[in-house]
């Protein structure tokens, strides 16, 4: 539903902004509706499972039961056992909060999505060295540092995927320790070991008598762990959930904790949206998605370990009413321009990458589509543009949009302390428009950010479309994120998921393409 405010005059917010048109009118979008079991609608997640289930709950596809291995160290293994006895049952706020609608009581597991929590994991692998874990994510070398810990999780998941048990979801706990030092941006200041550069590390591990130091296949693969770990383990057809030993905290936090936790009723929730999800299930699908319109956002990175700086390769992500998405990689070729710091493909291959996302929906059985709407944070231009529309079917709809957000560009304030709303949407033109996805939240009664909200800047560069439609869709696409259980994500999940999508594909390109899977559960 929308509610059109009168027209106000845009040059009262921007001074000096000769860009933007003077003309246009503010609109605020009330909270997106999805849907849950029954039918019933309501805009908050928490509410909808606790009361009606989940969307599927009547279905076919609804998992009457989550079967999940448990990966990690014996600390780990213990910590996770303790944390998932707690899912069976009420979890309600303990801490003294100002905003107590932010973390609502967790009713069970069962209570939530209809579906049984084992008293126990099918298959428990917690067995890992931790000393010698922790060594390995003390090594200066980020390529060796990464990759002896992907090592040590993969021999276990193999053990695990050996016996062909029925497994919905592996659950792999790591210490913080492999959080902090295996990321792309990690340092390690004392540490054991030295770091090599990748040529080095290839040479010396080229050698007999070093081979046992180097393994070349470290210096293959990114030097994040998230990212690694995921793509080394799509070929056993299993989704993986991680989970910092952190976050398995049951007691109150010390003076000696240094990472912040949300309350457990709240890590309660989140981790059972996303093991539920990952597990097949659909926690709720969006009320106001229209019947045969699909979102595909097109995500670019650039290629690993190459001389040419421009060499990159695209990914596409496709999304329907229902939630779910899934995944198709494209080629490497020079995209990137470092002149313009954006990603274009070419003419020949915008085509392949379309086609491919569309066959790969139709074989999983999707219905017939009437629009397509391709979000992107570079521009697309008309040769790109071209390239799509060769690929799309004759009476299908097609519509550019870049999304990007506008941090340098305007910001609206409220008279008095509370920040804009969530939903408030400023129209340029016809064309493009700001809107705002962070806000204060009426059904939260707070502003759950840290900084002034950003909007991001709509733009329809190719096709015909109603703006405000647009704007709304793309407020609806923030709702769509299973990884957790929150009113609405900053960034729709075609655009804020595509960083995590291009990371797997991307940065391991080693992975033998018959191991990646089209399905989106594995990527998040």
């Amino acid at each position: 539903m929308v509610n059109k405010k009168p027209a106000m005059r845009i040059n009262k917010y921007l001074a000096g902004m000769t860009t933007v048109p003077i003309h246009e009118q503010i609109v605020f979008f009330n909270e997106p509706g999805i849907e849950f079991a029954h039918g019933q609608v309501l805009c908050e997640p928490h509410d909808g499972l606790a009361m009606f289930g989940p969307v599927d709950l009547n279905e076919p596809s609804h998992p009457k039961n989550t079967s999940y291995a448990v990966v990690g160290t014996r600390e780990g293994g213990q910590a996770f056992e303790l944390f998932a006895n707690r899912l069976r049952g009420p979890i309600f706020l303990t801490e003294n909060m100002e905003s107590p609608r932010l973390w609502p009581a967790f009713p069970g597991f069962e209570a939530a999505f209809g579906a049984a929590w084992p008293d126990r994991p099918t298959r428990v692998v917690d067995d890992m060295d931790r000393d010698a874990l922790l060594t390995c994510a003390e090594d200066q070398d980020p390529f060796k540092r990464t990759g002896e810990v992907v090592d040590r999780y993969m021999q276990a998941i193999d053990r695990i995927c050996i016996r062909e048990e029925l497994l919905s979801v592996i659950i792999c706990v790591v210490p913080d320790l492999v959080y902090r030092n295996c990321r792309p941006e990690s340092r390690v200041a004392e540490g054991v070991g030295v770091k090599v550069s990748i040529r080095e590390g290839r040479l010396q591990a080229a050698q007999a008598g070093l081979f046992n130091a180097y393994n070349p296949l470290h210096y293959r693969y990114s030097v994040d762990f998230r990212r690694q770990i995921k793509a080394m383990a799509m070929k056993h057809k299993v989704p993986i959930q991680i989970v910092r030993e952190s976050t398995l905290r049951l007691t109150a936090p010390t003076e000696q904790d240094v990472r912040g936790l949300t309350p457990l009723c709240d890590r309660a929730w989140n981790l059972s949206v996303a093991l539920f999800y990952k597990a097949g299930g659909r926690p709720w699908r969006l009320n106001t998605a229209r019947p045969g319109v699909c979102y595909i956002g097109i995500a670019y990175r650039l290629a690993p370990n190459t001389k040419k700086p421009n060499t990159a390769c695209c990914a596409a992500q496709l999304f329907l009413d229902d939630g779910d998405g899934i995944v198709f990689k494209g080629e490497y070729g020079p995209w990137y321009s470092q002149a313009t710091k954006e990603f274009q493909l070419q003419k020949a291959s915008a085509p392949k990458l379309l086609s491919g996302v569309l066959e790969t929906y139709a074989s999983l059985g999707g219905k017939p589509l009437t629009e397509v709407f391709l979000h992107c944070r570079s521009g697309l231009n008309d040769e790109e543009m071209a390239g799509f529309q060769a690929a799309c079917p004759s009476k299908v709809k097609l519509v550019g949009i870049r999304i990007r957000r506008a941090s340098q560009a305007l910001r609206l304030f409220r008279e008095g302390r509370k920040p804009v709303l969530r939903g408030i949407f400023l129209q340029g033109d016809a064309k493009f428009g700001y809107l705002w996805t962070t806000g204060f939240k009426p059904r939260l009664q707070t502003y759950d950010g840290w900084e002034t909200p950003v909007p991001y800047r709509l733009d329809i560069q190719h096709g015909e479309a109603d703006i405000q439609q647009v704007a709304e869709d793309i407020l609806g696409l923030t709702k769509l994120n299973y990884n957790a259980c929150k009113l609405g994500d900053t960034a729709p999940v075609t655009i804020g998921f595509s960083d995590a999508v291009g990371e797997i594909l991307v940065s391991n390109p080693y992975v033998k393409a018959q191991d990646i899977s089209p399905k989106f559960k594995f990527y998040i």
